[in-house]
């Protein structure tokens, strides 16, 4: 369910992206491979925003990489759109696992283009092996409530 304003939930992390001729294939709309491209940009931006950086990471020798992604594409985008790709997290199991989603409108016209979520999973980064969440990844990627009817 959509909100009146058309975002899924309650004030979404965003970041906007103007298509270039760079992400358009030969059918003349975004390619399908970039909008993973979009979504680990958002993903990123936000795990910096929660205070989560790179050399934190490093430093907790831990990360969260990609198990599964689920992607609806609804609408294309096409040269010259400029889109919205808001994220966050959707669930969070405290030990391993997370769900992120998202959600990419095209700006112009305010239409959802794309729908997805994307699980991670904890891994230590000297070793590349599932480990448990770190406590700052418990407390920094805590879940949004949905919007209910």
């Amino acid at each position: 369910m959509a909100r009146q304003d058309g975002w899924d939930i309650d004030v979404p992390f965003h970041i906007e992206i103007e298509v270039t001729a760079a992400h358009i294939d030969r059918l003349e709309h975004v390619n399908n491979a970039v909008y993973l491209q979009f979504l680990e940009q958002a993903a990123w931006r936000h795990t910096e925003s929660l205070g989560l950086s790179w050399q934190i990471y490093r430093e907790l020798d831990a990360a969260c990489v990609v198990r599964r992604h689920e992607i609806d594409y609804l609408v294309a985008a096409e040269l010259g759109d400029r889109l919205q790709i808001a994220t966050w997290i959707s669930s969070n199991d405290g030990r391993l696992a997370m769900w992120r989603g998202f959600q990419i409108r095209r700006i112009s016209d305010g239409r959802t283009i794309v729908r997805a979520q994307t699980q991670f999973v904890s891994i230590r980064l000297s070793t590349g092996r599932p480990q448990r969440m770190p406590r700052a990844f418990i407390e920094a990627y805590r879940p949004v409530e949905p919007l209910r009817e």
